[in-house]
C-alpha cells in the first residue's frame, strides 16, 4: 500500500524525524477510515510514547479556540510539542466544512515557529466515523512525537462523549452570561470535568458563574469521574489576553500527576481501549448491514414490513439471524 510513492512505515518514519507533510498524509488516511488506516493503526498502536491527551469541551461561542491557541503558545514556551485536533461541524447537507479552528488558530504555527501542529477533524454530520478517527489521529501524533494531544470539540452532541472518552484530562470551558453553568449540568459535563475554565473572565457576572458552578458541585457531589478524592479546580481566564493561562496549564499538569498516582490514568486508558474496540465492532457490523440492505432479498422484505405483512420486529430478527450466520 503507497501513497504518492511512499507506504506507510516510509510516512511514519519521515514523520517521526519532524517531516509535518508526512504526518498530514497519514492523518488524511486515518481520516478515510479503511485498509491503509487499519495499518497505521497497528504501527503507531506499538510506538505509543504514552501522550497526555487533553479534551477541551464546551458550549459554541464559550471562546475555545482562542482558550486552546494560548495554552498552546504556553505549552510550546515550555519545551513541549503539542498536537491540535480541532473537531468542526459540517453542513448536514453539503457535508462541508468551514473549519474555522483552522482559521482561526491559522497564527499559532507562525508564532511556534513549527512548535505544535493544528489539525481540522470534520464532523461530516455524523459522530459514527469520529469514534475511530479520533482515536487514530491522537495515536499517530504520540508516535511521532508530539505530546501534548489537545482534542478541541464543537461543542454539541455525540462527540462530546467521544472526546471524552478518548481523553486523560477533560477541560471544560464556560463564560458569563450564556448560561453555560447550568447548560453544563444539564448535559451531564459536571461528571465529565476534571477541570473548570471560566473564560471571558473581565465580562460581567464572571464571578457569578464561578459561585454557580461551586454550588453546582456541592449539591451534586460531584467530585471526579473515578476518584472521590478529588474535586475539579474552577479556574478564572482571559485568553485573549492571556489571562489564566499559565494557571490552567499548571492545572492540566498536576490532574496528570494525579491520574499517575491514583493508578486512575491506567484505569482511563484501558476504558479507552474498550471504547475503541467496541466501536471497531460496531463499525464492522454496520458496514456489514448495509451490504446487507441493500440486497434485492432486503429490499423485498422491507416492501412487505411496508404493506404491513411483516412486523419491523420479526424482518429485524430475520437479518440479525441472517448476519450472525454469516459471521460463523
Amino acid at each position: 500500500m503507497t501513497i504518492r510513492g511512499l507506504t506507510v512505515d516510509q510516512l511514519l518514519e519521515r514523520a517521526g524525524n519532524d517531516d509535518r507533510r508526512a504526518v498530514g498524509r497519514l492523518l488524511s488516511l486515518v481520516e478515510r477510515l479503511g485498509p491503509e488506516a487499519d495499518q497505521i493503526a497497528e504501527r503507531t498502536h506499538a510506538s505509543s510514547n504514552g501522550a497526555h491527551v487533553i479534551g477541551i469541551t464546551g458550549a459554541p461561542g464559550a471562546g475555545k479556540s482562542t482558550l486552546v491557541s494560548a495554552f498552546v503558545q504556553h505549552t510550546v514556551a515550555t519545551g513541549r510539542r503539542p498536537a491540535v485536533l480541532a473537531v468542526d461541524p459540517s453542513s448536514p447537507l453539503t457535508g462541508g466544512a468551514i473549519l474555522g479552528d483552522r482559521v482561526r488558530m491559522a497564527d499559532v504555527d507562525a508564532d511556534t515557529s513549527g512548535g505544535a501542529f493544528i489539525r481540522s477533524l470534520a464532523t461530516r454530520g455524523h459522530a459514527g466515523g469520529l469514534a475511530l478517527s479520533i482515536p487514530g489521529c491522537v495515536r499517530v501524533f504520540d508516535a511521532v512525537g508530539y505530546d501534548p494531544v489537545i482534542i478541541e470539540t464543537v461543542g454539541v452532541g455525540q462527540v462530546e462523549v467521544d472526546v471524552t472518552a478518548a481523553a486523560d484530562t477533560t477541560v471544560v470551558v464556560v463564560t458569563p452570561g450564556m448560561g453555560d453553568a447550568v447548560q453544563a449540568n444539564k448535559a451531564g459535563l459536571l461528571e465529565v470535568a476534571d477541570i473548570f475554565v471560566v473564560n471571558k473572565a473581565d465580562q460581567p457576572g464572571a464571578s457569578d458563574t464561578r459561585r454557580d458552578l461551586e454550588l453546582m458541585l456541592e449539591l451534586s457531589h460531584v467530585t471526579g469521574q473515578e476518584d472521590s478524592e478529588y474535586r475539579p479546580p474552577i479556574l478564572m481566564t482571559n485568553s485573549l489576553d492571556g489571562d489564566g493561562i499559565a494557571e490552567v496549564h499548571q492545572a492540566v499538569l498536576e490532574h496528570r500527576v494525579h491520574l499517575e498516582a491514583t493508578g486512575t490514568l491506567d484505569l482511563r486508558r484501558m476504558r479507552r481501549a474498550g471504547f475503541e474496540v467496541r466501536n471497531r465492532v460496531q463499525a464492522s457490523f454496520e458496514r456489514r448491514l448495509d451490504a446487507a440492505l441493500a440486497t434485492a432479498s432486503s429490499s423485498d422484505m422491507l416492501s412487505t414490513v411496508s404493506s404491513g405483512a411483516l412486523s419491523p420486529t420479526e424482518a429485524a430478527a430475520r437479518l440479525e439471524a441472517e448476519l450472525l450466520k454469516a459471521t460463523d
